[in-house]
């Protein structure tokens, strides 16, 4: 596997026939995205904490390993995506972990969201083992991970994104590279900043309709297409107006990823109330119990909120 790719030879510098992927991470994102680099043909190992994850991977072709580390010697490039920052540091920097063991010239890539100060840490520490690490998170839920549709942020080494264009194909259609490390996961902090108010938007007019005694189904006609419409009003409504909570991102990950836009904007002397509140309101969801729900689940707490114990033919416990 060869970093110094240039951008004309992007496109042959990883294929099937010469290039080992591992695999960090099979939960509802990462499972759907290991599975489509393995359907184009690579070699895929693959490893999880809960290993039973790795199940219908390893029955499609995958290769199970034990342990994360056990990648760095089967691998040309390593991706990751796990829950939060103290499991990608455990995983890359731990004295068992994949940079303590790299290979000059391997690539990795967390797609987990995670810090942009971790990120940065993380590709000063690959440069002196001369391996390199990119910060890659990605948007589009469970539908975008299943279909290829992600879009995926970048930030890292340019040689090295252009050289994984293949894979980066397998799983997303929007594939930017905003600049050097932590960039990418500085990105995805914005996305999460526009989703956390949009989200809000979408459940307070769902509430709202219900109390003018609309038909909230009808409503959705009127607006999603207009100049509201939003993936979180044309996805999520219509998940929320089923009774389906079911997680393409869980609360407790939002949570989590709220914290770091707020950390993030501490730092840079940014007051932003809107996620401020945002993370409040997911806190209470969290607190009824309903972190490991959806993230279109805060319909539940504003509900209880206003008294309200249905909307269209969804009760409310």
């Amino acid at each position: 596997m060869h970093t110094e790719a240039s951008q004309s030879h992007a496109s042959d510098s990883v294929c099937p026939d010469k290039t080992s992927v591992g695999w960090i991470g099979a939960g509802v994102m990462g499972h759907s995205m290991a599975k489509r680099i393995l359907d184009a043909g690579y070699e895929v190992h693959v490893t999880s904490r809960t290993p039973s994850k790795c199940d219908s991977l390893v029955h499609a072709g995958a290769h199970r390993l034990e342990a994360a580390n056990d990648l760095t010697n089967r691998c040309d490039v390593i991706f990751s995506i796990v829950g939060t920052p103290d499991d990608v540091r455990d995983i890359y920097l731990s004295d068992r972990g994949l940079l303590a063991n790299c290979r000059p010239g391997q690539i990795f890539v967390d797609m987990t969201t995670s810090s942009p100060s971790l990120a940065k840490e993380l590709a000063a520490v690959a440069l002196s083992r001369e391996a390199v690490m990119l910060d890659a998170p990605v948007s589009g839920g469970d539908i975008g991970a299943q279909s290829g549709a992600l879009s995926i942020m970048i930030g890292g080494d340019a040689d090295a994104v252009n050289s994984l264009e293949p894979l980066w194909k397998c799983m997303g259609q929007t594939i930017v590279h905003q600049g050097a490390a932590g960039m990418g996961q500085h990105t995805k902090m914005v996305n999460q900043t526009l989703i956390a108010s949009t989200m809000i938007g979408v459940c307070e007019a769902l509430l709202y309709a219900e109390r003018a005694g609309l038909d909230v189904e009808s409503v959705l006609q009127s607006v999603s297409k207009g100049a509201a419409g939003s993936v979180a009003l044309s996805v999520l409504a219509p998940r929320i107006l089923k009774g389906d909570f079911d997680p393409g991102f869980f609360v407790e990950h939002f949570i989590k990823d709220m914290g770091i836009v707020l950390q993030e904007a501490t730092a840079m002397n940014l007051c932003l109330p809107g996620i401020a509140q945002a993370r409040q309101l997911y806190q209470a969801l969290a607190a009824q119990g309903h972190a490991r729900l959806g993230t279109q689940s805060l319909i539940i707490a504003l509900a209880k909120l206003n008294a309200i114990d249905r909307v269209g033919e969804v009760q409310f416990d």
